[in-house]
This record gives C-alpha cells, sequence and structure tokens, in this order.
C-alpha cells in the first residue's frame, strides 16, 4: 500500500505543492518557533550588550570564509548580480560569510559552493515573485536554471532549493541539512543580527566593509512589508505580524 508522506513544512516539495502558504496548524507551530527565537535573541543580545559573548573569544582564519570558485558558483554569482540591487546583492555576499562562520564555530562540513550558491540565489524572488506564492519559490526557480546551466546533480538541485525555500522559516535546525541551516543561519545574522554575538568581531565587521550595508534595513523592512502583503498566508506576513519583524530589522546590531 502506498503511503502518502507530507513534505517538511519549507521544502521545495512542500513550496510547490503549498505556493508557500500555511495552513492553522501549521501557523501555531511556527509561532512557537517564533517564541523559542525571541528567547534566544534576547538573551544573546543581552550578552553581546555585556561583552560577555562567546564570539569575543572565536578566532576564524579569513581564508576560511573566501568565497568558493567553480562553475556553480560563478554561475550563480552571474544571476544573482543581473537581477538583484546592490543592496540586496550585498545581503547576500554577507549571508554567505555569516553562515560559513557560523558552520566553522560549530564544526559543520557543508558543501561550500552550495552555501555561496543558495546564499546569492536567496533572496532573487523578493524581486521577481508576482502573483500569490511566496518569493522563495522565484528563487528557487533562478536556482534550477543556474543547477541546469551547470549540470548539477538532482539531489544537490533539490538541496540548493530547498535551502532556499526554507531559509525565512523561524527556527531552522541542523536536521534540515547544513547547507539549509547555514543560510538560514547567515541571513538571520545579517537581516536581524540573530546569533552574532557568536562570532567575532572582526567578522562582522569585515563581511560590512567587503559589502557596505548601503540602506539595508530601511531596504529590507520595506521590501518585507511587500511580501507580506501580497501573500497574507506566508510565512513573511507571519513573522511581521506576531515575529516583531519590523522592530528587529531596526535593532540589529548594525548602523543601517
Amino acid at each position: 500500500m502506498t503511503m502518502n508522506v507530507e513534505p517538511t513544512l519549507g521544502t521545495i516539495d512542500w513550496s510547490r505543492r503549498t505556493g508557500g502558504r500555511l495552513e492553522g496548524v501549521q501557523r501555531r507551530g511556527l509561532l512557537s518557533d517564533v517564541v523559542r527565537v525571541h528567547a534566544v535573541n534576547a538573551v544573546g543580545r543581552v550578552r553581546l550588550a555585556l561583552h560577555l559573548h562567546p564570539g569575543r573569544n572565536a578566532h576564524l582564519p579569513p581564508s576560511r570564509l573566501l568565497a568558493p570558485d567553480s562553475a556553480l558558483t560563478r554561475a550563480a554569482t552571474h544571476a544573482a548580480t543581473r537581477v538583484l540591487p546592490s543592496v540586496l546583492l550585498g545581503h547576500s555576499h554577507r549571508t554567505y560569510t555569516f553562515g560559513r562562520a557560523l558552520g566553522e564555530i560549530e564544526g559543520i562540513d557543508v558543501d561550500s559552493e552550495l552555501l555561496y550558491a543558495a546564499a546569492l540565489l536567496h533572496d532573487t524572488g523578493l524581486v521577481l515573485a508576482t502573483g500569490t506564492d511566496d518569493f522563495t519559490l522565484a528563487s528557487a526557480r533562478v536556482a534550477w536554471d543556474v543547477a541546469e546551466e551547470v549540470g548539477l546533480s538532482t539531489a544537490a538541485t533539490e538541496t540548493l532549493q530547498t535551502a532556499i525555500t526554507m531559509h525565512h522559516s523561524p527556527r531552522v535546525t541542523p536536521d534540515a541539512g547544513p547547507v539549509a541551516y547555514l543560510l538560514a543561519a547567515g541571513a538571520g545574522v545579517d537581516v536581524v543580527g540573530l546569533r552574532s554575538w557568536d562570532l567575532p568581531t572582526s567578522v562582522l565587521e569585515s563581511a560590512v566593509t567587503d559589502h557596505p550595508r548601503d540602506g539595508f534595513k530601511k531596504y529590507f523592512a520595506r521590501a518585507w512589508a511587500d511580501e507580506a502583503a501580497r501573500v497574507p498566508e506566508g510565512r513573511a506576513r507571519l513573522l511581521r505580524q506576531y515575529g516583531a519583524f519590523t522592530t528587529a530589522i531596526r535593532l540589529a546590531p548594525f548602523d543601517e
């Protein structure tokens, strides 16, 4: 007997099936995750303010955070540069740096090429999406085109797309796989400062120096509000309505 197994929330399969629109039980589950993330963020930001954060003692050789060079990463960079305004392109680069840095600190073995491609492409949908589907589906379509261009395997393509469609769930755990976990973690650092206390100040500062924020907070808050209005049953709306997301963006430990 064949059993229909529901795909995990946030994966590319779930996103295609639902358009990224949440049902009641899913929404309640994510709200629980939002509460847990708020608690972690509050404790971490206090430790950061008191200079008692673990990142102050961490050391990461800059060479470990360099962008990988391959056919995949070059194609992803080309696609992202073609689509994204500079403010989102900078965010994409910083997301890779922060995600890779957290992976180094945690000793996570990750495919850096897939992580880099996911980071560069994850927000292309914020520019391209239309209709009522979650923006990450448009991002995943860009990733598919890139994967096809370079002949990426089916499994690697699914890993890349799921990392993208899952990255803005409020709590992505290591069980989602290294690429999805570190993409979400890197984006969380850059957008709201989540887990910034785990990183050395030198990493935070050099990422911003190499890829300036250029008014990122204001731009991203507006883009997120547009996405929440466009997909009222999606995760962006949930984060904005119940996660104090606009305030969290404003309070991220970066100047702009």
